[in-house]
């Protein structure tokens, strides 16, 4: 759920193969009187609405499902704590220690960790500290979240924060440090993934929306028009508007994101090995050509229906559309990862 746009994947299991059924996506500008593109803050009986009409209209058959949770509504910290050898100990130390990262009462959120693997040091002697990823999510998310889901007549076993998601669905390094950047409607969100957990985090106060409002505003089109023109052109040679309009916007994005990255590697003495681009933002055309302007790391953009089988002739237009839903096949995977 998106703050622009629902995204929905069905995916069922053919031995060890995810086999895609179904995908659809609907603007939520509609459902909150304004144009397709713009950002909105729905009610659940809203969201609820256009959950329905999706689900119906895309041909959805199942209401077996996995929801995300916004980066926005939830806490990701990552700390370091004192180690103990005994699983149970080091499971109360992180519970009690937690309480002093979380800036509101641990009674009004739903709290999570993940102890962050690690390599063996020289000689073998594990250090005095472990790293331990703290979540937490307010419970008002998970009970509008909920309420949509019951009024949409679905069955939800998981809610996931979208970017472990994300990271499922389009981060295939292992090991090495992996910058992503999700650029949603209303903000971008960067990340540092290293051996699949989330090392880094930010939030960019700057998104597909800002630029969708650049071009309106300087061609005078209407908010649809210009998102169309924006998803269709891009960086590409060919639309009405000022290439600079889309550059402005793209570059204030980019420069936040190369200094998280470089705040990581100074801190970290590592070198994060490539950068993926998701999010609706990256589908926007030749948007991996001007990033590598401003990035010194192998750039490529989401592609996460690569992981799913689909007819051959599907694949351009899955690829075109991959970084949207990123975040919806990764939560469909993980659904059948959990039927084993």
């Amino acid at each position: 759920m998106g703050s622009s746009s629902l995204k929905v994947v069905q995916l069922r299991r053919e031995g060890g193969t995810a086999v895609l059924e179904n995908y659809g996506e609907l603007a939520l500008g509609p459902y909150a009187g304004s144009e397709i593109g713009t950002a909105t803050n729905l009610p659940a009986e809203k969201l609820a609405e256009a959950l329905t009409d999706l689900i119906r209209e895309v041909g959805i058959t199942t209401t077996d499902a996995g929801i995300s949770i916004p980066f926005s509504r939830s806490l990701l910290t990552l700390v370091e704590l004192p180690r103990r050898d005994n699983a149970e100990e080091q499971k109360t130390i992180i519970s009690l220690e937690a309480r002093k990262y979380i800036p509101v009462p641990v009674s009004e959120v739903q709290l999570d960790w993940f102890v962050v693997p690690e390599t063996l040091p020289e000689g073998n002697e594990l250090p005095n500290k472990v790293k331990v990823l703290l979540v937490a999510v307010h419970n008002d998310e998970l009970t509008l979240l909920q309420s949509v889901i019951t009024a949409a007549k679905l069955q939800a076993t998981f809610y996931e924060i979208e970017i472990f998601s994300t990271i499922r669905s389009v981060v295939d390094e292992p090991v090495k440090p992996v910058l992503v950047l999700d650029i949603g409607a209303s903000a971008a969100k960067v990340y540092v993934v290293e051996r699949g957990v989330v090392a880094l985090s930010h939030n960019i106060r700057a998104g597909g929306q800002d630029i969708t409002r650049s071009i309106a505003t300087a061609n005078n089109l209407a908010i649809a028009a210009a998102e169309a023109q924006k998803k269709e052109f891009g960086f590409a040679t060919g639309a009405s508007y000022d290439r600079a309009t889309v550059e402005t916007i793209f570059s204030r994005i980019f420069e936040e994101a190369k200094r998280v990255m470089v705040q990581y590697e100074t801190a970290h003495n590592k070198a994060v090995s490539g950068l993926v681009l998701t999010g609706g933002g990256a589908v926007t055309k030749e948007l991996a050509a001007y990033a590598t302007s401003f990035f010194s790391v192998d750039v490529r953009i989401a592609d996460p229906f690569a992981k799913t089988a689909a007819p051959a002739f599907m694949r351009p237009v899955l690829q075109e559309i991959g970084p949207e839903f990123a975040v919806a096949v990764g939560l469909a995977l993980r659904k059948l990862e959990n039927l084993d």
